[in-house]
């Protein structure tokens, strides 16, 4: 059984980058280590993310190559790294494709359209984020409008480092 697993750090604010898709907010004072990020990490077959997010972290060292990582994209991708395939069409045909694949957890990575569009078919079971103490007053929203009603149970919610907060979901038992 696959499970659609968001692990992502937001804004007070509800923002998961500034305008320009920055998180230069977040990686100074906030890495993920002590969020059981590890743990996760290793549990995860597969990572789904939006081209907005693969550009971001493309410029970079590329820290997924032990995964299988799909990219949503309506434009062609360059030079793509190992494991990395880019797809485009319907959001439902991608993800039934991953199921298909039995990655088990798949790591839905954002942005916001693409939780957006994974709720709004039914395939986000797990909500868990890092909410920073920070509002950036205006950027790429976690959820942007459109974004349909999905029903949550708390797992857990605990202190982090300066100030901000762990927070897990599942989705609510209908």
């Amino acid at each position: 059984m696959t499970v659609w697993h968001c692990h992502i750090a937001v804004s007070l604010d509800g923002k998961i980058a500034r305008p320009d898709g920055g998180i230069d907010w977040l990686v100074a004072d906030y890495t993920p280590e002590g969020l059981g990020f590890e743990d996760f990490y290793a549990d995860v077959g597969a990572i789904l993310m939006g081209r907005g997010t693969y550009d971001a972290i493309a410029g970079q060292d590329w820290p997924y190559a032990d995964k299988a990582v799909t990219v949503l994209t309506s434009g062609p991708l360059d030079e793509l790294p190992s494991g990395v395939r880019a797809r485009s069409g319907a959001l439902a045909a991608v993800a039934a494709e991953l199921e298909a694949e039995g990655h088990g957890t798949i790591w839905v990575e954002g942005g916001g359209q693409v939780i957006r569009d994974m709720i709004g078919l039914g395939k986000l079971d797990i909500l868990e984020m890092a909410v920073i103490p920070i509002i950036l007053g205006g950027g790429i929203p976690m959820f942007p409008p459109g974004t349909p009603e999905l029903k949550l149970d708390l797992e857990f919610a605990r202190p982090w480092r300066k100030g901000a907060i762990h927070l897990k979901y599942r989705r609510a038992a209908v």
